[in-house]
């Protein structure tokens, strides 16, 4: 269940926007004595904006008649900060005329004055227990989001995410007429790791082979873990046969440097297996079934290894 308790509330980042330095003083007063502790303040509402791309305010006091930029010219400019569409301004105006035209202009909520204190820390304390519920479903849906694609492992893309990389890859080689490559690999004994060391012992292993991966190919290919000793290399814009057979090269001498796993010595290999697009498949899932038939020659062949989809028997 997602809440937030008096401590996190009164912890909230508050800016005062008002352009008497009166009124400034006494908000400032109110709130210290209520409990809050992170204030601050501004006489100048072109400010604003600045102010809270930099510091992401939890809540902004704002005052409607101002000189140079009055509180709806405020608003207006933090509608572009907070695409998300939640703007925290309670607006504090002597022109109560102006409610409906300040909630329609995106403020949150209205107090009029001369306000009613009990009335005004009210409104302020619901706003902001709503603004942290916010941020906070906010930050466990993007960490939710993030477990839905990724590995939990290991961190890598999971195959959902690689789905959709491979389908950007494989659009962006249509259209710039290029090519793209998918590695398929398997390491070879990963059961014996498993059985000798231990499953902790075998999931350190793939976390080491994750990062030895991810530290051998380009920034730009994404390097996947499908389950079990399963990864795969997506080669976002490849490279003609023999930068294709270096990689590969590359990618098997780096798995198979030795690995320190519990106070021992242990040696990995990795068989792999490789199709390029256009020429072993026109979509995502033809091309995975090339590159995991590939795999299959690759270790049929005697592991340690890798075998180019076409070329399988050569």
């Amino acid at each position: 269940c997602v809440m937030v308790n008096d401590s996190q509330i009164f912890d909230a980042s508050i800016l005062i926007v008002d352009d008497q330095a009166l009124n400034v003083r006494l908000l400032e007063e109110i709130l210290r004595q209520t409990g809050y502790r992170r204030l601050t303040s501004t006489m100048d509402p072109r400010t604003v904006c600045e102010l809270h791309r930099a510091h992401n305010y939890d809540l902004i006091l704002l005052d409607l008649q101002m000189p140079a930029m009055n509180g709806f010219q405020v608003m207006d400019g933090l509608k572009e900060i907070e695409t998300n569409g939640y703007a925290p301004i309670l607006v504090i105006t002597a022109q109560p005329g102006q409610k409906q035209r300040a909630l329609a202009s995106g403020a949150k909520d209205f107090v009029a004055k001369p306000f009613d204190l009990t009335e005004l820390r009210t409104r302020i304390y619901n706003m902001l227990e709503v603004r942290l519920l916010y941020k906070r479903l906010a930050d466990q849906n993007a960490v939710l989001e993030s477990l839905a694609l990724h590995d939990m492992l290991t961190g890598l893309p999971n195959r959902r995410l690689l789905m959709d990389r491979l389908s950007l890859s494989m659009a962006h080689a249509r259209r710039n007429h290029c090519t793209m490559a998918v590695m398929f690999l398997d390491l070879d004994g990963f059961k014996q790791i498993n059985d000798t060391l231990g499953h902790d012992g075998g999931d350190t292993l793939l976390r080491l082979v994750a990062e030895r991966l991810v530290a051998t190919v380009r920034q730009e290919d994404t390097v996947a873990r499908l389950g079990g000793d399963e990864f795969v290399i997506a080669l976002h814009e490849a490279i003609d046969g023999d930068q294709v057979a270096k990689l590969v090269s590359k990618v098997i001498a780096a798995v198979s440097q030795p690995y320190r796993i519990q106070a021992t010595d242990v040696q990995m290999t990795v068989s792999i297996g490789v199709s390029v697009y256009p020429m072993h498949g026109i979509d995502v899932q033809t091309l995975m079934k090339s590159a995991d038939l590939a795999l299959y020659q690759a270790k049929k062949a005697g592991k340690n290894d890798y075998r180019i989809s076409g070329y399988a028997d050569l």
